[in-house]
């Protein structure tokens, strides 16, 4: 199944599977990839399936969308192709040829990390729940509230603000799109929760 794994930066903040035949894209909420940024148009961009193949067209954004960096209007997408919005990188790939993409050795890399994690709840309805840190990139909040991502990486884990208007919190500060180490213990806030890091 085609998969696109979106980062800035360097940094993984989500991936996507494509399981449908027509996934949107841009800042908008209704889209099926919210990107909260203003470099995104509201209606950036579409993704379609049509059999075995992957096509994306630009639904006239104002800045633009790149493949391999050049602008596009409608293109073909191949295994190992880069997508560029803004300062977001899109990779697209073909998961059955994984091992041949430079994307395959980022959760190889990432699974060094010692130790398993997990977010612990510490109020609201769900106080006492642990929620198990099992993927590179592990997404919690609301789309249309405000969603934070968790990433595991060789040295540890990472988390910042990913979309939405919401303005979470870090042991009181608040967490911007910049990735911010974990450390053991640390109290995250996010739409009037709280919730602990907790690495063993």
């Amino acid at each position: 199944m085609p998969k696109l794994i979106v980062s800035i930066d360097g940094i993984v903040i989500r991936e996507v599977q494509l399981a449908k035949e027509r996934v949107t894209l841009g800042r908008r909420p209704y889209n099926d990839i919210v990107i909260d940024n203003m470099a995104v148009s509201g209606e950036h961009a579409v993704l379609m399936l049509q059999g075995s193949t992957v096509v994306i067209e630009d639904l006239h954004s104002t800045n633009g969308t790149y493949v391999n960096g050049h602008a596009i209007r409608t293109q073909q997408l191949k295994d190992g192709d880069t997508i560029g919005i803004g300062k977001y990188k899109i990779a697209f790939f073909v998961e059955h040829t994984a091992a041949q993409t430079p994307h395959a050795s980022a959760p190889d890399a990432a699974a060094a990390v010692q130790g398993n994690a997990v977010i612990k709840v510490l109020s609201g309805a769900s106080s006492g729940r642990e929620l198990a840190l099992t993927k590179v990139v592990n997404t919690i909040g609301k789309a249309a509230v405000a969603v934070i991502a968790i990433t595991r990486q060789p040295q540890g884990y990472v988390v910042h603000h990913v979309e939405g208007a919401g303005n979470p919190h870090l042991n009181g500060a608040p967490l911007g799109q910049e990735p911010i180490a974990l450390k053991n213990g640390d109290v995250i806030e996010l739409a009037g929760t709280r919730m602990q890091f907790v690495q063993s």
